[in-house]
């Protein structure tokens, strides 16, 4: 008697992994805007958010990606980063040819637990580095005044 022993491709874990974020982030994506669940041709955005007294600090690794690939979203409480990235390499030699590309898409959404100064929100680039200084919004002066009873 024999057996059929179906094999896992290469690749098993990753499509795996592809496919339960692909179903937490269509279910859960609206339900939990501060947590990622990354898609199928998304990569990794590592971020690093200080919050200092006047302002935060953000800075996304992003290498490989000219600044003129990076798109930045502001609202009040939010950053969104999107940027593509788009690279190949050749060789050709007597005895061989090689080619290799790589491309995709980073987004990242940075939420902050105070509104921000939009107008005054600066971004930089360097060696691959995406730097974003973000004051935070004075608080509106209250108005108050106390009143004595007569």
């Amino acid at each position: 008697m024999r057996f059929m022993i179906k094999k896992a491709p290469d690749n098993f874990l990753e499509s795996v992994n592809n496919e339960i974020s692909s179903i937490l982030s269509r279910n859960l994506g609206d339900w939990f805007p501060d947590y990622s669940f990354p898609e199928e041709n998304k990569l990794a955005m590592p971020v690093e958010l200080k919050e200092k007294d006047k302002e935060y600090l953000v800075k996304a690794e992003l290498p490989g990606v000219k600044k003129e690939d990076v798109d930045i979203d502001i609202d009040k409480n939010y950053i969104t980063i999107n940027a593509k990235k788009e690279e190949e390499k050749e060789e050709d030699n007597k005895n061989y040819k090689k080619s290799e590309f790589s491309y995709g898409e980073f987004t990242r959404t940075v939420y902050f637990p105070q509104e921000i100064d939009i107008e005054n929100t600066k971004a930089s680039m360097e060696h691959g580095v995406l730097k974003i200084n973000a004051p935070k919004k004075a608080a509106e002066k209250e108005t108050t005044k106390k009143l004595t009873v007569e």
